[in-house]
């Protein structure tokens, strides 16, 4: 496939062209523009010219119907979207049938039923006047969108994540500049189709393609015209975004990475535990923010728990490759760390051959550890692959206290048959997500998002259309 900008409604592919790789069998699949400095300037005047017309006046039924024509629009082509995403990732299919898509139809849909009387709304009251004199004044608040966005998406969940912020960015009534991974541009490209289509004002969405240091990324996050920025990846590309909008004191919104814990109590349903623990640690290859990398048991059942674990993990087969040869070779590097620190290898800790196209791709194979003090790097710092360290406790206050004793706080979860532990333990736990008996169930209308280096702000239902909208208070003397 070839990706293209998409800038004030025209497609176009300004920039040298670099190759878009398969991570399945690493086959060139496609290429893609890199997008010079005059194509952002041009996309982010774009976004300003339309909030001066057509798209600034668009009310609130007009922006709900345009996100359901968006939404029309991803499922008429659904079988392209799930090959596109298929293809830049090498996920296995069922998990773009069932995940990526339907979810990016969902976040348009879902933005289009909370858009009636939401970005408008305004709560009015009357309080007593403060002038000289006495009198009284009408106080009421509207909120107004923060005008030109740019949208960072990552290469993990590039659909799904990219309209996660799309959606609610432009029900709020806001222009937006995305900026979708380089490794995975395909399902970007096919929206601004769908977009295209639909019949957005040019500029109400744009679409540059392109790296991030000192190339598209950088010059959208650091750009005077941009006014909000909304950004998922990883910590260390969140601290320099950060550093980049802190010149025109431009508002983040950033998920970020993860060591995600799990406490698995002696009372659980193992069965459950087990199921969900493989779910959470090697769901698309471990690639997924929210995946778990330490697993922390009770010890009367750790030994089971370890011996159940690995079997499984040594049993998966389609479980999908690294999105780059880099970071298969970096998830490969903590393999080898590991050993090194004197971690037991219970399952995996290298590459798998197949014996077909598979073996040119980027995989790596599920692995479970065990053995390593919780000073060890490959404890402390997220691997973003399908591995996961387990360790034994003996008590519930030292297994927060090992939960917690990270710089990361984005999801976690806890296995327990016993009601009031799980609401005991899971307001201690710092994370910003505790999934209870289960992982990853998610109702789009509830917070997400995470902690201490783990993310700012929170996403979700109103969540996100408080950040990309404004309170304005207005104050009429009665």
């Amino acid at each position: 496939m070839k990706a293209e900008h998409y800038v004030g409604g025209v497609f176009r592919s300004d920039g040298p062209a670099f190759p878009l790789i398969s991570p399945a069998d690493g086959a060139e699949i496609g290429t893609v523009p890199e997008a010079p400095r005059e194509v952002v300037d041009d996309a982010v005047a774009a976004a300003r010219g339309v909030l001066r017309g057509p798209w600034g006046a668009a009310g609130v039924e007009e922006r709900a119907a345009a996100m359901r024509r968006i939404a029309d629009g991803i499922q008429a082509r659904f079988g392209e979207f799930v090959d596109a995403e298929v293809a830049d990732t090498g996920r296995p299919r069922a998990f773009a049938e069932t995940v990526d898509v339907p979810r990016a139809i969902g976040n348009f849909r879902a933005y289009a039923d909370l858009l009636y009387g939401r970005p408008e709304r305004a709560y009015t009251t009357q309080v007593p006047g403060w002038s000289t004199g006495g009198g009284q004044a009408l106080n009421y608040t509207v909120r107004r969108p923060l005008g030109v966005v740019a949208i960072i998406s990552p290469w993990n969940l590039p659909l799904l994540l990219m309209t996660w912020k799309v959606a609610p960015a432009l029900a709020a009534g806001n222009a937006v500049v995305v900026k979708p991974s380089e490794e995975t541009p395909s399902t970007a490209t096919l929206l601004a189709q769908v977009i295209d289509q639909a019949g957005l004002p040019a500029g109400a969405f744009n679409l540059v393609h392109g790296h991030g240091p000192g190339a598209a990324g950088e010059f959208l996050t650091g750009h005077p015209g941009v006014d909000a920025i909304a950004f998922t990846g990883e910590s260390a590309t969140g601290s320099a975004i950060m550093r980049n909008a802190a010149d025109h004191v431009t508002p983040v919104s950033f998920e970020l990475g993860g060591k995600n814990p799990a406490l698995v109590f002696a009372d659980a349903d193992l069965d459950a535990a087990v199921d969900g623990t493989v779910r959470s640690s090697f769901t698309h290859s471990g690639q997924i923010c929210l995946c778990t990398e330490r697993v922390y048991v009770e010890r009367p059942v750790f030994d089971e728990f370890v011996e159940r674990l690995g079997a499984r993990a040594k049993e998966l087969a389609d479980y999908g490759p690294m999105i780059s040869a880099a970071h298969r070779d970096k998830v490969l590097s903590y393999y080898r760390l590991a050993r090194e620190e004197g971690a037991t290898v219970v399952a995996g800790g290298g590459a798998p051959s197949f014996g077909d196209g598979r073996d040119g791709g980027f995989h790596v194979e599920p692995t479970v550890l065990t053995g390593l003090p919780e000073t060890a790097r490959t404890v402390r710092e997220e691997i973003f692959g399908p591995v996961c360290h387990v360790a034994p406790f003996d008590t519930e206050d030292e297994a927060l206290r090992l939960a917690n004793d990270s710089p990361y706080g984005l999801a976690s979860t806890v296995w327990t048959r016993d009601l009031s532990r799980a609401h005991r333990v899971a307001p201690k736990v710092e994370t910003g997500i505790v999934w209870v008996n289960c992982w990853n169930l998610r109702d789009l209308r509830t917070p997400f998002g995470g902690v201490k280096a783990s993310g700012i702000g929170r996403e979700g239902g109103e969540y996100s259309l408080d950040f990309f909208s404004e309170p304005v208070n207005v104050c009429i003397q009665i």
